[in-house]
């Protein structure tokens, strides 16, 4: 039984789908970067150390190929974003067991819903970026030229884990809570986030 999931939303290429790491996406979409391979989709991950001098010097030509800067979001955008988060988390009642927000992607563990969880993510990506745009924090705000459509801020896909125990719940939020500290950012506390209280074991469970 399905009880919750982690979710990584990438930001705009911090994770190409030709990736040497691997990837979520089964096509490259965009030629720009397509001359640097196929896609690598698969659930195994490589960290950057795995990676030979080639793999790395392959990887760092794709992302200068990309249309816009990859985005790294500062500390006042992520404030931004957590309130975007916080709107939509309200409207839908979702219930958020953790959150970390970092310059290059964000994770989330979420409880399930009625919506699937492609379906929360979007709507989560959606109510950040009208609140950053609104806060003029937008990322592409400075190379968009006035009236003009803002690009895509995220990645186009999110990857999830699916979780299906209080141990697999409470493990991937303390790998949530810790995320941060690993990349010597503060740890990071939002008011939306609900405090994971343990499953209610005699039946399916009815989080919204």
């Amino acid at each position: 039984m399905i009880h919750g999931y982690h979710v990584i939303m990438p930001m705009y290429g911090f994770w190409l789908p030709n990736d040497p790491r691997g990837s979520w996406s089964d096509f490259v979409r965009r030629w720009e970067i397509a001359k640097f391979g196929t896609s690598t989709k698969t659930l195994e991950r490589r960290s950057l150390s795995e990676l030979s001098s080639e793999e790395l010097e392959t990887r760092d030509a794709a992302k200068r190929a990309l249309q816009y800067d990859p985005v790294s979001v500062t500390g006042q955008q992520a404030v931004s974003i957590a309130k975007g988060f916080a709107t939509q988390i309200s409207k839908s009642n979702y219930t958020v067991w953790a959150c970390s927000i970092l310059p290059e992607h964000t994770h989330l563990v979420i409880a399930r819903h009625t919506y699937k969880v492609e379906q929360m993510v979007n709507l989560l990506k959606g109510a950040a970026t009208r609140q950053i745009a609104e806060d003029q924090l937008h990322p592409f705000q400075e190379i968009t030229p006035e009236g003009d459509r803002l690009p895509r801020m995220w990645a186009a896909h999110e990857w999830k884990q699916y979780l299906d125990s209080e141990q697999a719940i409470e493990q991937a939020i303390e790998y949530v809570v810790q995320n941060p500290i690993k990349e010597d950012i503060h740890a990071q506390q939002w008011s939306f986030v609900t405090p994971f209280a343990g499953l209610n074991t005699a039946g399916w469970t009815t989080y919204h």
